[in-house]
């Protein structure tokens, strides 16, 4: 198999009886749906029968506790030989000090098959922390029969997305002809993360953003505050105030017919297809002025540097890398392949499939990383109150500067979030 390990062998400049004792190797994931579980374990079982020189013993830790349980062993100095980390802590992480670069401990050709979005979403200061076997993506579902009633033009890849004032006509003529016009889903019966998950990337299309990291000290003012997010956010709370967003408490209203778009991610693909079959439309989210983007990111995996086996975590990472693997996971979560290998060959994924619009957004560009900062956990706080007001009706300008000081003041009161 690809990952053959003579080369745990090859490694030791030992005895052969030495270099064949089997190294266990300790891997923590976090305990989330039980399809991603059993493909691990059973990957895990695959690797362990394949060769006798590493033997993986796998951790499942519940996933609402995860990060806390990781911090607190990293403070230990007890962290495993492989972890998996949501992708927007990598950069605590790596700025503490807890993880290995990967350069140099997977090959070249390995990392050069992996998305853009996923390398950039692992790396902190152009240093590479993380991979993932499967990315994220969102993109905003449409009942064809609606639209067609309605004559919109349907977009035909990110490079075509519709500008917010097309989106706002045709919002208009789909509440003309609904009971209690509300005719879109932005998934308000999401919470936390999911926020700045989700409208983050209108900041970034309309020219803001949530913070600069590019300097020395990541700063929300000037990006939070100025006028490109300002009109993105101005969009959105002028659909909320307005009516045209479904509260959708029930996470049914578009697979029940109750709105004709809706606003979210990769996972939705499996029922909302089950629900509307061939009338289904998965388009990019609108361009708020500067193009469309998409959110990226998910569950990735790290190397701390307390691992006494670091060739062989890598090793197993880079069996869990193989395009067969790399599909076996993503059929159980429905994720997007995490290498264009892998990709080529999905049913739901390759060109001419249903996402293949999502696989060419991470490919091509079309999406952003949240801000790779230890900032970013609390400004994603902040971002959430903020959003939550705007709901409820309060100006954008004021309240967009009172989270942009918010933040800045918190980065000026942690030397952790400035640059190492």
């Amino acid at each position: 198999m690809a990952f053959g390990l003579g080369f745990a062998a090859a490694s030791c400049g030992t005895s052969t009886d030495e270099a064949r004792e089997t190294v266990a190797l300790e891997v923590w994931y976090h305990a989330g749906q039980p399809g991603e579980r059993a493909v691990l374990e059973a990957q895990a079982a695959r690797f362990n029968g394949a060769q006798d020189s590493i033997r993986v013993s796998l951790a499942f830790l519940p996933e609402g506790s995860y990060n806390a349980q990781v911090q607190a062993s990293a403070v230990a100095g007890q962290l495993p030989d492989l972890l998996d980390l949501d992708g927007p802590y990598v950069a605590t992480y790596a700025w503490q000090g807890h993880l290995r670069p990967l350069n140099g401990l997977l090959p070249d050709g390995v990392l050069s098959d992996v998305l853009p979005s996923v390398r950039t979403q692992g790396s902190w200061h152009d240093t590479l922390y993380a991979v993932g076997t499967f990315d994220s993506g969102l993109a905003l579902y449409a009942n064809a029969d609606e639209l067609a009633s309605v004559g919109a033009r349907i977009p035909q890849g990110p490079e075509d997305g519709w500008t917010v004032s097309e989106l706002d006509d045709i919002l208009g003529q789909l509440r003309a002809r609904d009971a209690d016009g509300a005719v879109l889903d932005l998934k308000l019966n999401y919470e936390g993360e999911w926020f700045t998950y989700a409208f983050q990337p209108a900041l970034r299309s309309a020219g803001g953003g949530l913070l600069d990291t590019s300097g020395d000290t990541p700063t929300a003012r000037g990006v939070l505050d100025g006028d490109g997010s300002s009109r993105a956010a101005e969009a959105l709370q002028r659909w909320l105030v307005d009516g045209f967003v479904d509260p959708n408490l029930d996470d049914v209203a578009f697979t029940t017919g109750r709105v004709a778009l809706s606003w979210s991610g990769h996972w939705d693909f499996p029922r909302y297809r089950e629900a509307l079959s061939e009338r289904l439309l998965v388009l990019p989210l609108p361009d708020f002025g500067h193009g469309t983007r998409t959110g990226q990111g998910s569950w990735t995996w790290t190397i701390p540097r307390t691992s006494d086996h670091p060739r062989e975590a890598a090793s197993f990472l880079r069996f869990l890398l193989e395009p067969e693997q790399v599909l076996e996971m993503a059929a159980a979560n429905g994720a997007v392949p995490a290498t264009r290998t892998a990709a080529t060959r999905s049913e739901t994924y390759r060109p001419g499939r249903p996402l293949h619009v999502l696989l060419r957004q991470l490919e091509e560009g079309w999406s952003v990383p949240r801000p790779r900062t230890p900032a970013y956990p609390f400004a994603s706080s902040v971002f959430q109150d903020a959003f939550d007001a705007l709901r409820n009706g309060e100006p954008v300008g004021p309240l967009l500067r009172d989270a942009a000081r918010t933040i800045d003041r918190e980065i000026r009161d942690n030397q952790e979030f400035r640059r190492p």
